[in-house]
């Protein structure tokens, strides 16, 4: 709640009684009934958003600042014309309600604060009736209006919904997409003059911050015309999670007025600014579009909530608190400038929930710049592959901003900070060294700890195997005959299971008896099994096969195909997307695909290998959207081949891997031919079996005998070793005696389930629905940072911090860890997406759950802490020690138990005497005794080429030094001295691409000059990230700052903190020689 003195006069906020931060607006959206009463901005407000009134949707979805209760989209109306059709939808709208006995009219306000930051200019910025501004209402207002809401009856809330719904629907029909204002009163035009405010701007080079109230539930105070009473539309039930029939299907029919006003913008008329997300991107797509668009980068998200406490703010009703790095900025400004001779926007981020945000947030930030002119048109426009004619389709194709992927944005973006805000302070105070916790990573976490108590519990069984060699004649035999391998099925007339042989004993029994026994084929049988060819790929199914095939990790498959997917240089000169989009669960391809791909096949492998139907896939694992199309290259036709000296290495096999695949799943199956022969004595009481296979029509498996898979060909081509074999069996009848050969028998032990590898853990995290395709790689990414987990030989080991959060998050936030409730989250999300669930609802649903785990965690003392990890861990934990003793050698009184830091220094084994008894037994890690590092992989071919530099014709290398791994830019000649970086501070130096090498050759940087001494301020590359340099002062850059977003006032400020160091002899101190002949 907001309260000022003055509607005229800005000054200090107060919300939440905390003063809002400098340079902050606080944004708010009216509950349905309110009018908002800035007229100077409708012809703005009229191009931006649906044009439905605010009282026809009962699923108002408040929270994106502009949003007028439509449901799926922000409605842009570009090419439209607005004037008359608003008078009469508002004179319509004052008649219906009117019936309604409802008058909206209240004063709204844009608080602003009245201090600017250094070098920050003001511009005013007209707001208008679609702006969703926070209303300026004090407390008793707030009770009167909670009082009287009460009292409405559902009957009449029904009836206030029918009536406004019937409304809307003759609006639409009446006046077209243009109906969003809603009916007049009197003193509306006053009103807005009155409360119109000055919008304060960031500059270039500073943070913005700035409070988006986006509450779907705010209490509105409702006047009637002579302002003597209130009355209020009752607002949603908080826990309302998903609508019913009727009004889903009225909400579907108003969606779909905004398209219908949308007009294609290609072929070009006037100039048009795309924005994308990358520089690669941009790149690519202005060479299809031409000079009539201007394609620009954003470098993805232009806002985030700020990185501190009480960013959402759930007693607000989950407001949220936005900044803007200093390095959006510029891109903002780029876009701004652009805009200035431009007709149409055109908004291009990716096809998902985080690129619908992406333009949700430029549109945000750009009306706050006042750069979207009256006669500025906007558009979505949205593609799955980086082509010429894919990228023309989207823009004949245009749409509004889907609102509901922007909802199941805010809503996971609020769900990772409320948790990550509120465990992670916990964590410090109670696990000292466990930097976080997450939503998804503390599920994901809890698996892999599971699997490793798994291990630890498990107790190894003894069974035994009889393996024998079945010859066709005799010892004595003077012919050669053939032998061949079988194995004891069944004994003593009973089938045997993997432990019916439970000892050595047992065994050579049954040795000894074979001795006597005259064996012969019992039987022999043949058949055919189809095996069908593998389905395309999709994100998690790319993630396992590079992991297995190519031995990627996650986030190096990841990086690589994004590289493909956004475009690369092709011989040609022309610039293309390689592959379709890359983040995607659905297995489906397009009709024209499935067509250029059976097209291939026929032409390589001939018609009989080509599927005759072409097999449609549906995905079943939980959870699945199917938004998208599979990962598949965007033209079948482009050979691996055709892509030599374009691609490097790893980017030819990634590429090879995903071509392969997708011919492949447009092929027969293969038909595999099995022979069985069972062996066995007179009465069959003793059975031993033999079994071969081998390829009978190769279907799908001939691509890899492709030469085109070449650089795969080893880890794709499937044996058929055993050829041989059925043709030997093959020969055998019934009846036909055999003689007993070779006996071996085998000692096993049961062994507990692998620790998971990467690939195994991604397959894990789709079965059960935890995360998405776009999070797989980001979480295994954050556990290994956080050294939650750790990486040998490709097995993911997880540390004892880690074990210690997943056992404390376990015991106290059973929610958190739970598989099926974040696999149920990832459903709540999806629904929200779909417009099933309300996403505040659903915030506050779970935000009343997790406050009181973290009221109650809270309360714990952290020897109660000590005690549920001591009595978790305590077998491995002291069975380390020498002679595995609890009682403390020293004072022989007190007991060994496990201990945290009096001042969170680390963990350790002490005696509970202390502070009688000091001893330590041992010392597990601390925050300054880091743990075990593991070593770096020194199997790099040496030197490895990245690549080549795009501004020269030198090669990027890879190299390993006395010192590590190290970047250099050209190779090694007579007389020159090669630019070199070392990358010896990163872990998976295998992931390492060209991009990373050219990042980290551009520096050092130098930012300017000092204003002191006009000498130059260095940003430079460090043993531990970055560091400023002037002169002989050093300053670390904070590991969350980014180094592009450094500017010269950032290391000035860095350069006065007291983390300076200073190297070098202090001025006017004699040097060591001077020193010496002194004395």
């Amino acid at each position: 709640m907001c309260s000022s003195s003055s509607h005229n006069s800005p000054g200090p906020i107060v919300t939440m009684n905390c003063v809002v931060p400098l340079n902050s607006v606080i944004y708010g959206s009216l509950n349905r009934g309110f009018r908002r009463s800035f007229s100077s901005y409708g012809s703005l407000a009229q191009r931006f958003f649906s044009q439905v009134a605010s009282l026809t949707n009962r699923y108002e979805n408040v929270g994106v600042r502009g949003k007028e209760g439509v449901g799926k989209s922000l409605g842009f109306q570009p090419f439209s014309e607005h004037g008359k059709r608003a008078k009469a939808l508002a004179a319509h709208r004052k008649k219906t309600t009117a019936n309604l006995n409802i008058s909206a009219s209240k004063d709204v306000d844009m608080i602003t604060s009245s201090e600017q930051l250094v070098g920050e200019g003001s511009k005013d910025v007209k707001l208008g009736s679609n702006i969703s501004i926070s209303p300026v209402k004090n407390d008793n207002q707030n009770s009167e209006v909670h009082g009287k809401q009460k009292q409405h009856s559902r009957s009449k809330k029904n009836e206030v919904h029918k009536v406004a719904a019937n409304a809307s629907e003759e609006a639409v029909e009446a006046n077209g997409p243009q109906s969003s204002s809603q009916a007049k009163t009197p003193n509306a035009g006053k009103r807005g003059k009155n409360s119109t405010q000055a919008l304060e701007k960031s500059s270039v080079g500073k943070t913005h911050v700035e409070v988006l109230d986006s509450s779907a539930s705010r209490k509105a105070q409702l006047n009637e015309k002579n302002g003597n009473s209130c009355r209020k539309v009752k607002s949603i039930k908080a826990g309302n999670k998903s609508t019913n029939k009727q009004n889903s299907q009225e909400r579907g029919k108003l969606n779909n007025q905004g398209p219908k006003a949308l007009k294609e913008l290609y072929s070009p008329l006037v100039k048009s600014v795309v924005v994308v997300e990358s520089v690669t991107k941009a790149k690519v797509i202005q060479g299809y579009l031409g000079d009539m668009y201007e394609v620009l980068p954003s470098h993805g998200h232009v806002r985030d909530l700020a990185a501190r406490s009480g960013s959402v703010r759930p007693d607000d009703d989950f407001s949220m608190v936005w900044e803007v790095p200093s390095a959006a900025w510029t891109h903002l400004k780029s876009i701004k400038v652009a805009l200035s001779g431009a007709k149409n926007l055109i908004l291009a981020s990716d096809p998902d929930r985080e690129g619908e945000a992406i333009a949700w947030h430029i549109i945000e930030m750009l009306q706050q710049q006042d750069a979207l002119r009256e006669d500025i048109n906007i558009a979505r426009v949205v593609f799955h592959e980086i082509t010429e004619s894919s990228i023309k389709s989207a823009l004949e194709a245009p749409r509004e901003i889907d609102v509901n992927l922007v909802h199941a944005y805010l809503a996971r973006r609020a769900l990772e900070y409320l948790i990550g805000f509120n465990i992670s302070p916990l964590l410090w105070k109670k696990l000292p060294g466990c930097p976080s916790a997450g939503r998804v990573q503390s599920a994901v976490l809890a698996l892999i700890c599971d699997r490793e108590l798994e291990i630890d519990e498990f107790k190894p069984q003894e069974y035994w195997s009889i393996e024998v060699k079945m010859n066709q004649y005799g010892p004595g035999s003077l012919v050669n005959g053939f032998s061949f391998p079988a194995h004891l099925m069944q004994y003593d007339s009973k089938k045997l299971n993997q432990y019916s042989i439970s000892s050595v004993t047992e065994a050579k029994e049954i040795e000894r008896k074979f001795s006597s026994v005259k064996f012969k084929v019992v039987s022999s049988k043949r058949n055919k099994m189809r095996k069908n060819p593998p389905t395309p790929y999709i994100t998690s199914t790319l993630l396992q096969d590079a992991a297995n095939k190519l031995h990627f990790t996650a986030t190096y498959t990841m990086k690589l195909a994004q590289k493909l997917y956004e475009g690369v240089q092709l011989s040609d000169s022309k610039a293309a997307g390689l592959i379709t989009y890359i983040r995607t669960d659905g297995l489906h391809m397009s009709d024209e695909a499935v067509k250029d791909i059976r097209a291939l096949v026929i032409e390589r492998y001939g018609q009989e290998l080509a599927s005759e139907h072409g097999p449609k896939y549906f995905k079943k694992a939980k959870n699945a959207q199917e938004a998208h199309e599979a990962i598949r290259p965007t033209d079948i036709q482009r050979l691996p081949s055709m892509l030599d000296g374009v691609l490097d290495e790893d980017s030819m096999k990634l590429y090879t891997l995903i071509w392969s695949r997708t011919v492949a799943c447009q092929m027969e199956p293969a038909i595999i031919e099995q022979m069985l022969l069972d062996v066995g004595n007179d009465d069959e009481s003793i059975i031993l079996r033999s079994a071969c296979s081998r390829v009978e029509f190769l279907g799908y498996q001939a691509i890899f005998e492709d030469v085109e898979v070449e650089a795969i060909r080893s880890k794709e081509k499937e044996e058929n070793d055993r050829n041989e074999a059925v043709g030997i069996l093959s020969l055998l009848k019934c009846g036909d005696p055999l003689w007993l050969g070779e006996v071996e028998l085998k000692q096993h032990f049961t062994q507990p389930s692998s620790r998971y590898s990467e690939a195994s853990l991604v397959k894990k995290l789709e079965e059960l629905g935890i995360g998405r395709p776009s999070t797989y790689a980001s979480t295994l990414k954050v556990l290994q940072d956080r050294n939650y987990v750790n990486v040998k030989s490709r097995v993911l080991h997880p540390e004892f911090r880690g074990r210690m959060v997943s056992a404390f998050l376990c015991h106290h936030f059973s929610e958190v860890t739970d598989y099926s409730f974040t696999a149920d989250m990832e459903t709540e999300l999806d629904n929200v997406s779909a417009g099933l669930t309300e996403w505040k609802g659903l915030l506050r649903d779970y935000w009343t759950r997790f406050s009181s785990y973290c009221d109650r965690a809270n309360s714990i003392h952290i020897h109660q802490v000590e005690k549920m990890l001591e009595k978790k861990f305590g077998a491995s934990l002291f069975d380390s020690l020498p002679d595995k003793s609890r009682t403390c050698p020293s004072c022989m009184e007190g007991t060994l138990i496990f201990k945290v830091s009096r001042y969170g220094a680390g963990y350790f084994i002490g005696c509970d005497q202390h502070p009688k008894c000091k001893y330590i037994a041992k010392t597990l890690y601390g925050d300054d005794d880091e743990e075990e590092v593991a070593p770096q992989k020194d199997n790099i071919e040496e030197p490895k080429v990245l690549g080549i530099n795009p501004g020269s014709t030198e090669k990027v290398l890879l190299k390993n030094g006395p010192y590590g791994f190290y970047v250099q830019l050209g190779e090694d000649r007579k007389g020159y001295s090669p630019k070199r970086t070392s990358v010896s501070h990163i872990k998976d130096v295998e992931s390492f691409t060209i991009e990373d090498a050219l990042e980290l050759l551009r520096y050092p940087v130098i930012l300017g000059n000092h204003p002191k001494d006009g000498q130059p301020v260095v940003l430079r590359l460090a043993k531990l990230g970055f560091s400023i340099k002037h002169r002989s002062s050093n300053a670390p850059v904070p590991k969350n700052v980014k180094p592009k977003e450094i500017t010269l006032e950032k290391a000035l400020k860095l350069l006065s903190s007291k983390d300076v160091r200073r190297c070098g002899r202090p001025k006017n101190k004699p040097k060591v020689e001077e020193a010496a002949r002194a004395m």
